[in-house]
């Protein structure tokens, strides 16, 4: 039986939660299997090193630390935006995201932290940064690309 390797497609189904249980990301939810291209830096490394290896059906548990997941959670991540800069009509609740360009033209998500008539504080950090996560994955194919 084959293993996972660089350049292998690798579908698989995972949970994510956080130390205290909670769980915070299924690929049952979202309808489908995890599906990847080992070797490519699509995933954070310490997922990625995990399926390297694994056998079809075969099925792992991993700890995340930040360093190997999203980063450290930096404070300098934390902005205020003039409140004139953003539209009129957009709708600001705390703890909810606001979607955002970044400087390398992806879009990233920032949590409103608190919203004045003047300011909106944001946190642009990653919502997994510096949190210790928890996965649980099956590795369900591997499709060789060679």
């Amino acid at each position: 039986m084959s293993e996972a390797k660089s350049g292998d497609t690798v579908k698989l189904e995972y949970t994510g939660k956080y130390e205290d249980g909670t769980v915070f990301d299924c690929s049952a939810d979202h309808g489908k299997p995890l599906e990847f291209v080992l070797g490519q830096k699509q995933m954070i490394p310490a997922f990625e090193k995990a399926v390297y290896g694994m056998k079809v059906n075969e099925t792992k548990n991993l700890v995340v630390n930040p360093d190997e997941g999203y980063g450290a959670h930096r404070q300098e991540l934390i902005v205020t935006l003039n409140r004139k800069d953003l539209p009129p009509d957009m709708e600001l609740k705390v703890n909810e995201f606001l979607e955002w360009q970044q400087p390398d033209g992806q879009t990233g998500l920032a949590q409103i932290l608190a919203v004045t008539d003047e300011e909106v504080k944001v946190d642009t950090n990653h919502p997994l940064a510096g949190k210790k996560l928890l996965f649980e994955i099956k590795l369900l194919a591997i499709e060789n690309n060679e």
